[in-house]
């Protein structure tokens, strides 16, 4: 996810923040601060009782996600990172799952590890103490704000892990991922409006924090359950499909020593490329575009060489990659177009913008990939991704 900070590396997993997790942090701390811990004294404990609060519900977020990336590895799908951001957690997968039984198991561990935290806590709080200190009603909380987690992700709504769940029993009994994500993701859009039309009571009852909140998380589940249906429509057109049938096949490419206005004069505005590849000597080192060059000031463009504003460290494809697993990894890594080698000669350029005039096509003659597909990309609460 952009815009993410690595804090930590686990089971070989990289752990990051995203922005919004500061925003998320400091509401909820002073919130609790406020409300639930509001009658601490002196005053301090209280705020401290929240922003610790806050610390463990987001621990008890990532081992929710640990939980899913865990048993991703297990099965054989390796996990990039796990970014924690303003609404929980999401678990990155650097393969997608390809039978139902394995989204099974991997979405239903999570709210499963929410409901043995609850638990743990649950039975902390019933030690012999006072149930008005510090400690007693912090672990309270902790079982609460987990059996809610738990609870919340098991409705069968998608992209919810029971959302996930449900789609994994219909993808089963179907034998089609595209009609299974469907069916969740409109049942996930009607717990979204429900979301959304509680915000609208809470608004009406003043209760203007818990409306802008629960609000946006209605948006949100309303969106990501419109793109994954998105998602599985654009993979079931691409199935089946090669980067060799959709990439230009150039082998046009500007030596890392030219220098930019070269570059700008007889590549972009005489040949009319928007990007192309970056050799030193016959080897791709990779590619530079119009985006790199308008980050550069132009009076520098005389004096700056191509290869030090060139995009390197890519991930070169190959013309036999299937067409839906290079858009995503054009996705994953922000990239509009990506060299493909073969061989490691480069034979051709594959862009975002070719992919989807591609896909424009097939749609109007009513064309559909000849494979099954496999589970899209997209944002969840608490669920791989």
């Amino acid at each position: 996810m952009r815009g993410s900070l690595k804090i930590a590396r686990i089971a070989g997993i990289d752990i990051g923040i995203h922005y919004t997790w500061l925003l998320a942090f400091i509401i909820i701390g002073s919130t609790l601060a406020l409300g639930n811990f509001a009658n601490l004294r002196p005053m301090w404990l209280s705020w401290a009782a929240g922003f610790l609060a806050a610390i463990l519900l987001f621990v008890s977020v990532l081992l929710h996600e640990m939980a899913h990336s865990l048993v991703a590895q297990k099965r054989g799908l390796p996990v990039s990172n796990i970014t924690l951001f303003i609404f929980g957690g999401v678990s990155n997968l650097s393969r997608e799952p390809e039978e139902p039984g394995q989204e099974f198991v991997m979405a239903i561990v999570g709210p499963l590890t929410s409901l043995a935290l609850a638990g743990v806590f649950w039975g902390l709080s019933k030690l012999p103490r006072n149930q008005d200190s510090f400690a007693a009603l912090l672990v309270s909380y902790m079982a609460l704000i987990n059996l809610s987690l738990a609870v919340f992700n098991l409705l069968p709504g998608f992209p919810l892990d029971g959302g996930r769940v449900l789609r994994s029993v219909l993808w089963k009994t179907s034998g089609n991922l595209h009609k299974a994500t469907n069916i969740a993701s409109i049942i996930g859009q009607v717990f979204a409006w429900a979301f959304i039309a509680g915000a609208v009571w809470f608004f009406w009852q003043r209760d203007f924090v818990g409306a802008i909140w629960i609000g946006i998380i209605g948006l949100f589940l309303n969106n990501a359950a419109q793109s994954s249906r998105q998602q599985v429509s654009i993979q079931e057109h691409l199935a089946g499909v090669q980067v060799r049938q959709v990439m230009e096949t150039s082998t046009d490419a500007v030596d890392s020593r030219l220098p930019v206005a070269e570059l700008v004069r007889d590549v972009f505005l005489t040949r009319r490329r928007r990007a192309i590849p970056v050799v030193e000597g016959d080897r791709v080192i990779g590619i530079v575009s119009i985006s790199e060059v308008r980050a550069l000031p132009q009076d520098r463009w005389e004096i700056t060489q191509v290869g030090q504003i060139a995009r390197r460290g890519l991930v070169a494809l190959r013309p036999e990659d299937a067409l839906d697993a290079a858009l995503r990894t054009l996705a994953r890594d922000g990239l509009e177009q990506a060299p493909v080698l073969s061989d490691g000669r480069l034979v051709g350029i594959l862009n975002r913008d070719s992919i989807l005039a591609f896909l424009q096509l097939r749609r109007e003659l009513g064309m559909k990939g000849g494979r099954n597909v496999k589970r899209p990309v997209g944002p969840s609460f608490g669920a791989p991704q």
